[in-house]
């Protein structure tokens, strides 16, 4: 039986917002994320039932978010916003800073996946298990990909440093 989208929005919808709005810390992004999420939900409804429903909308949402903050990234909306940002953040410390940078650096070299579980792991508390089971990968596929962005952040402040 196909999904029944306007009960899994009826549903589900309050979460997708709630964590499109703990990623996207805006609540009119976080709107167009949410029916994000549910536009994919209408397209794929054919092919899904309602077993784990709410895992897959916390997932879709994820990916949907980062999606939108790498496109904010690349294609500022507004040309000011980038100058706006810079005021907004003048005050940060120097570390704070460091850390943006590397992160940024970090993120533009990793697929999207890898960024995923990072996401999901270290921000969202997620155990491997709970990652794997997401990301439908082994625990220690995801073991070794949080082993491999630690590697290359240590490299990346090594080189920082030297700077």
């Amino acid at each position: 039986m196909p999904l029944d989208v306007d009960a899994a929005y009826r549903r589900y919808g309050p979460l997708v917002r709630r964590r499109c709005q703990q990623l996207l810390r805006d609540p009119e992004r976080a709107r167009d994320a949410t029916q994000d999420v549910f536009v994919r939900l209408v397209r794929r409804a054919g092919d899904l039932d309602d077993h784990a429903l709410g895992t897959l909308c916390w997932r879709i949402a994820t990916q949907v978010c980062l999606n939108h903050i790498r496109t904010t990234k690349r294609r500022p909306e507004d040309q000011d916003d980038e100058l706006v940002h810079s005021i907004a953040h003048a005050d940060d410390t120097a570390g704070q800073a460091t850390a943006r940078v590397l992160l940024d650096r970090l993120f533009g070299r990793e697929p999207e996946s890898s960024q995923l579980i990072a996401v999901l792991h270290l921000v969202d508390g997620l155990t491997l298990e709970e990652v794997a089971a997401q990301v439908g990968l082994s625990v220690s596929g995801v073991r070794y990909r949080l082993r491999a962005l630690r590697a290359q952040l240590h490299a990346l402040e090594g080189l920082e440093g030297e700077a």
